[in-house]
């Protein structure tokens, strides 16, 4: 007796879910395709279709295997506070806490050991004591984006910045 009514209230609700399904996917037949290529690699390159609405603003993809968008990358800056503590001009930021980022990666990245930009950018945010600018505390900025982001965050982050900061 139970599976019965089990049915009846199991039917309608299936069927309607299919019904919505169907009907959403309807004319949804054009997509966009994206392909991942990791330079260096003997793999084939990733594939991945998405639907045509999905658009994708300032992507950063370097030997590093990092990727990023720069306009998430905004939105994870403004969301963190970082405004108020760093200047960078394409977020409309002038804190002064920590070193400008407009001009200082660049050459803070130099003088860690003449590492790549992009790394220097990325190990400054998951790790920020791991190298201290010139005229800077250690312990002053947060360790905990590391963890409290995520890796795409943080590879939107760093793609933010690059896209703003001086490479000279």
């Amino acid at each position: 007796m139970i599976w019965v009514l089990f049915a009846a209230l199991l039917f309608p609700a299936g069927f309607a879910g299919w019904a919505v399904g169907h009907y959403t996917s309807l004319g949804e037949s054009s997509s966009t395709v994206v392909h991942t290529v990791t330079i260096g690699s003997t793999s084939a390159p990733a594939t991945t279709t998405a639907p045509a609405t999905t658009t994708s603003a300032a992507t950063t993809t370097s030997a590093g295997g990092g990727a990023g968008d720069a306009a998430a990358g905004k939105a994870v800056f403004a969301a963190n506070g970082c405004g108020g503590c760093h200047t960078f001009g394409p977020a409309n930021a002038t804190g002064a806490v920590g070193p400008d980022l407009d001009k200082a990666p660049a050459s803070d990245a130099k003088a860690d050991g003449n590492m790549e930009l992009e790394a220097f950018i990325k190990e400054s945010i998951t790790s920020p004591d791991a190298y201290i600018a010139k005229g800077y505390t250690k312990g002053v900025m947060p360790g905990d984006f590391g963890s409290k982001l995520s890796s795409t965050q943080v590879n939107d982050l760093v793609a933010f910045i690059l896209s703003g900061t001086a490479k000279s």
